[in-house]
């Protein structure tokens, strides 16, 4: 069975969908929430599931942090149960290996979905080199700050798991 669904690349049309998205889980802290600019600076690292409607009915987003390291950002499906989720991951896992990415991670609630699809929990920070680490401190991007678990962003990354999966 075909979903009714295809995945695309994100348009900046779709930008006020990708927040509408996000709020729900935002308010129950799930995902961050973003101010407006942040979607659309970012707006080529995102993938869009569209209906055949046209409706945004998913999104997800591929940071990449280094030459072998990337970050699942803001995935989020409107429905759960229908592979939109899954179906966006993959592909953004795919866009990683296109790129030459051998290492991508997470920070989430969802340790469950994310071990299903090949990630396991870090057990520390010792995934990146302590010359690397100290390269990616220079980073003004939240994501990298959250990360490297820096104090001023712990109270966003309070009870989130970190997860990798090698590639």
């Amino acid at each position: 069975m075909s979903p009714d669904y295809t995945l695309r690349r994100a348009r900046t049309s779709d930008v006020p969908a990708i927040k509408a998205l996000v709020a729900p889980l935002a308010d129950r802290r799930i995902l961050m929430a973003k101010e407006t600019v942040a979607y659309y600076e970012g707006l080529q690292e995102f993938r869009i599931a569209e209906g055949e409607d046209g409706a945004v009915l998913g999104c997800g987003a591929l940071h990449i942090m280094w030459e072998d390291l990337a970050e699942v950002r803001t995935l989020a499906a409107a429905a759960s149960g229908r592979g939109i989720g899954r179906a966006i991951l993959e592909q953004l896992i795919e866009d990683a290996r296109n790129y030459g990415v051998k290492r991508v991670f997470c920070l989430t609630f969802e340790v469950q979905f994310f071990a299903r699809h090949g990630f396991e929990v870090m057990a520390d920070q010792s995934a990146v080199d302590p010359q690397i680490y100290s390269e990616l401190l220079r980073s003004h991007d939240e994501g990298v700050a959250e990360f490297l678990d820096l104090a001023r962003v712990k109270p966003n990354t309070l009870g989130n798991t970190r997860m990798i999966r090698h590639l």
